[in-house]
């Protein structure tokens, strides 16, 4: 998509991710769980500006390697001996009786390690679709777009959400400022030094944005309630918590098979009607005016379609061909990929297309030489 360089909608890119998280939801299959990750990884490589917060990503790639190995090595030590292909058997501990069932080492089956692999790829999969959001989503200009009931959720949320993001770069700012001191060749500025180093500047910075951020809230009269009565807040509130409560049941009872009936749309429709109206009588009560607000064009549009047609896509398959999402452990057979959840995976690398260009700093100017 041509034109000229803007940031998508925030709303667009949260969407999309758990558009793309929820397909990843759905199957156990590795290589579907790897096409969402290079489709997610293209598009935030693609499509992320020089903000602060699109340098964390590489942290969630991070984190989602430690949830698998972590799995694996879960399945290694709490017994992992269920299977007809034992691999390896390690000296196995014995427990007192009160543990029974529990057992730590022993022999270690391919059907439990594959099992934990396929887990914690799945899990890893999903951390790193709310990654992409947190990296190509503008928290601030999110914050703008929730509703007035949600107001003051929202700036802890996004303060929460900044948090990360505001320590990676703190990270780098300290040790490039190491680096132009000649930090690397001095005596005592390796491991522990070194971290120490870095560490205790980085607390210090932490703590001065707070302090700034305290300050800021304060001056813009954050947690004022004016004149509203405190039954009036506590009867929004109520509206809001129980039809959020409901809403998530009713999502249960219409995703699971065995569920009551009464469990499912019945109940998402009156959690919704519960919401919208604790939404409606808590925006009265705040008034904030919006600074050039936020355009949701078609960019947008074709942004979350295509993450929300990845997770409807993925929903009908497990509906209708569940074996082709989970690879058979019992017995161990290759995992196969059709046409159909294919598509779903690949359908959220269109972004990378139809989004448009977000605006980049420009480049600092050379020094002279001299």
């Amino acid at each position: 998509m041509t034109g000229l360089a803007r940031s998508v909608h925030p709303g667009a890119w949260w969407l999309w991710a758990l558009g793309m998280a929820a397909a990843a939801s759905r199957t156990a299959n590795p290589v579907l769980l790897v096409l969402i990750l290079a489709a997610v990884g293209f598009v935030v490589a693609q499509r992320r500006d020089d903000a602060p917060w699109a340098l964390a990503f590489r942290m969630y790639l991070t984190l989602g390697a430690f949830i698998v190995v972590m799995r694996v090595v879960f399945r290694v030590v709490f017994g992992g001996g269920q299977g007809d292909t034992v691999l390896f058997t390690l000296p196995e501990i014995p427990l007192p009786q009160w543990a029974a069932g529990i057992r730590l080492f022993g022999p270690v089956a391919a059907e439990q390690l594959l099992g934990g692999l396929y887990d914690g790829l799945r899990l890893a999969t999903m951390v790193v679709c709310v990654g992409a959001a947190n990296a190509l989503a503008n928290p601030k200009r999110m914050l703008k777009a929730l509703p007035g009931a949600l107001y003051e959720i929202g700036t802890s949320v996004v303060v929460t959400l900044t948090v990360a993001p505001q320590l990676v770069e703190s990270v780098q700012r300290v040790r490039r400022a190491r680096l132009l001191r000649g930090g690397t060749v001095k005596k005592g500025y390796r491991g522990i030094g070194a971290l120490r180093g870095i560490v205790i500047p980085v607390l210090e910075d932490a703590m001065n944005r707070s302090l700034a951020l305290a300050a800021a809230m304060a001056s813009h009269g954050y947690g004022h309630t004016g004149r509203t009565a405190p039954r009036t807040r506590l009867f929004t509130g109520a509206l809001v918590i129980a039809g959020l409560l409901g809403v998530c049941g009713g999502l249960y009872g219409a995703m699971g098979a065995s569920t009551p009936p009464y469990l499912g749309t019945p109940l998402l429709l009156a959690g919704l009607a519960l919401a919208v109206a604790g939404f409606v009588l808590g925006g009265r009560r705040v008034r904030r005016s919006i600074y050039r607000p936020d355009p949701w064009r078609a960019a947008e549009w074709s942004v979350a379609a295509s993450g929300l047609a990845a997770g409807v896509l993925m929903y009908v398959v497990s509906r209708t061909d569940a074996a082709s999402l989970y690879p058979s452990l019992s017995p161990l057979a290759w995992p196969e990929v059709t046409a159909l959840p294919a598509l779903a995976a690949l359908a959220g690398v269109l972004p990378a297309w139809l989004a448009p260009t977000p605006p980049r700093a420009a480049p600092r100017p050379r020094e002279a030489a001299a």
